[in-house]
């Protein structure tokens, strides 16, 4: 969407801008009318998050009735509020069992905007999730060629299962607490599809969700090798808050460069210098086989805490996953022995156990 603002003084100047939505559109416009007028009308700024157990559009519902303001609706997942010196722009997703919401408040002066605040957050009431959450900020790349994010507010799920992990050497928790701390920024996890990479990474957030007293942890993410293309998205991570860097079927990425990897100099250069000062992580996961497959300068000491190789597991070692992960259920334990009874069956992937047990 673009916006046009035009000066109303005597030698008159225009400029053109893109805005993301209506509500941006009207609060650069209320912002230059009040400096062209010499007044100061939104000096505070707020942001709110939260989850809640609840439909999305109840609860949007709910606030934009109350009479505390007058309430316009662009879609399901997108509302705005104009109150007296106060103004809200919010937006929701919505996931199976919850949905998360986001609420950029603008205001007159900070009693308003944490009376907003508390007002928003009354309308969720019990339904408020408390347990600690992270954010993912996922970039990709739009049909204009431009670097664009979704913001998506994600539960912390259930602790991992050790033997989901034979190769974590001490247990899965013990690992993810020794990265944290570690100086060391990389993380590498490889191997094939559906053995667990990706939940191996969800714990990680988690532990880091968990850490934090503010509730404020967010992520980039991205599977978009073209996003990575370009500069825009390191200057976010090194200049922004988030606490993590996810890439997933990060496969060209990682490969050496002299087999023409062109990208990775990037993440080597911020592993080693503001990243690594800052205590932030940067993940990758990858479905190449062999470590050759990675840059050496990648995996070296001192840059990377791990490189991971997440397998399928044996028969053996699968039965053992099914019965912790069937917790005693007849029915799942069944199932479970029918499947590794079939001798052409081998090795199996979490997902694959997973299924099983559904």
């Amino acid at each position: 969407m673009k916006g046009s603002i035009v000066s109303n003084t005597s030698k008159s100047a225009g400029i053109s801008y893109r805005v993301r939505d209506v509500s941006d559109l009207v609060m650069h416009k209320r912002m230059v009318e009040a400096l062209e007028a010499g007044q100061s009308r939104y000096p505070i700024y707020r942001k709110l998050r939260f989850a809640a157990r609840v439909e999305l559009e109840v609860l949007f519902d709910a606030i934009a009735l109350d009479p505390a303001w007058r309430a316009e609706r662009m879609y399901t997942h997108a509302l705005m509020l104009d109150g007296d010196g106060v103004f809200v722009s919010a937006y929701g997703n919505r996931k199976p069992d919850y949905c998360s919401c986001r609420f950029f408040i603008w205001a007159a002066d900070p009693q308003r905007a944490e009376a907003a605040k508390e007002l928003i957050l009354s309308k969720a009431a019990a339904t408020r999730i408390r347990e600690p959450m992270f954010k993912i900020n996922w970039q990709f790349l739009t049909g204009r060629g431009e670097v664009e994010n979704a913001e998506i507010e994600e539960m912390v799920d259930e602790a991992v299962i050790d033997e989901a992990y034979p190769e974590i050497a001490g247990g899965v928790k013990p690992f993810i607490e020794r990265y944290l701390d570690s100086k060391e920024s990389v993380l590498v996890l490889q191997g094939p599809p559906g053995t667990g990479k990706t939940r191996l990474i969800r714990a990680i957030l988690g532990e880091i969700a968990r850490r934090k007293d503010d509730g404020e942890t967010e992520v980039v993410y991205t599977g978009d090798m073209r996003a990575l293309e370009s500069d825009e998205i390191f200057v976010k991570f090194i200049t922004g808050w988030d606490d993590a860097f996810v890439v997933e079927d990060a496969d060209h990425l990682l490969k050496p460069r002299c087999d023409g990897n062109e990208h990775l100099h990037r993440f080597l250069t911020i592993a080693d210098g503001v990243v690594r000062a800052q205590g932030r992580k940067i993940i990758f996961s990858t479905n190449l086989p062999n470590v050759g497959d990675l840059d050496e300068a990648l995996i070296r000491p001192g840059r990377c805490f791990a490189r991971v190789h997440v397998r399928t597991l044996t028969t053996e070692e699968a039965r053992i996953f099914a019965t912790k992960v069937a917790a005693g259920d007849p029915a799942k334990l069944e199932r479970a022995a029918q499947a590794f009874a079939a001798p052409q069956n081998r090795s199996h992937s979490l997902a694959s156990v997973y299924q099983m047990l559904q």
